[in-house]
């Protein structure tokens, strides 16, 4: 088993799950470029960056035709390589699936608006002001990467994915809604949805259940 793991997250973040199908797997989780105990970019990784060193590292550490969870970010970089590699992957199992761009509003459209007007006058209060959280706290080189990373959609990738795809989407999940995931249930040509308690972090918040779900998953 592979376990890739969210934005600003760690390969800890799967504790639970590295523990408890250790019993039964070769697992082995990896820290992505950027984050946990990895070292840092030396350039803006795109989603298809990420991919091509994620399939690197694992060739080096010989881990052939694995099952995938992934989480939020994680899931971007499975459905990036299991839809370029299309037989070296088996099940994938997408939590919180990152990846799909659903039409934007007129606030929304209005806030990009904004952001590019003041940008030209004063970039850097731009820069502090606008966009997520999560973005104002990377530093320059991961602010290139994130913009990179958020603005592609991957369901045209989806579509090329051969392998059989299960989709865990927590019930209270505002980070990656249920539309996010129902727009991915239908671009894999394989996928089921099941929704469990819980928020983004779901397989952490409610292990036991989730790892279940894993579970009858894999051996169904």
């Amino acid at each position: 088993m592979l376990f890739l793991h969210g934005y600003l997250s760690s390969k800890e973040a799967f504790n639970a799950q590295i523990a408890y199908f250790s019993q039964f797997y070769r697992v082995t989780a990896i820290d992505f470029l950027g984050f946990g105990k990895s070292g840092p970019l030396k350039s803006a990784f795109s989603v298809a960056d990420y991919a091509a060193w994620t399939k690197e590292v694992i060739e080096l550490l010989g881990v052939k035709n694995p099952h995938i969870v992934a989480h939020s970010f994680g899931c971007r970089v499975a459905v990036k390589m299991a839809s370029t590699h299309k037989t070296a992957f088996d099940k994938l199992v997408l939590t919180g699936p990152a990846g799909v761009i659903l039409k934007r509003g007129l606030s929304y459209r209005f806030k990009v608006g904004l952001y590019r007007f003041v940008k030209r006058f004063a970039p850097r209060f731009a820069e502090r002001r606008f966009g997520s959280a999560e973005y104002r706290s990377l530093p320059p080189l991961m602010k290139e990467s994130y913009k990179k990373i958020v603005n592609e959609d991957l369901r045209e990738c989806a579509k090329g994915v051969l392998r059989e795809v299960l989709l865990v989407e927590g019930k209270a999940d505002k980070t990656t809604p249920l539309a996010e995931a129902e727009a991915y249930l239908r671009a894999f040509p394989y996928a089921k949805l099941v929704q469990t308690e819980g928020g983004h972090f779901a397989f952490a918040e409610n292990p036991v259940a989730f790892n279940l779900i894993v579970e009858e998953f894999l051996y169904g």
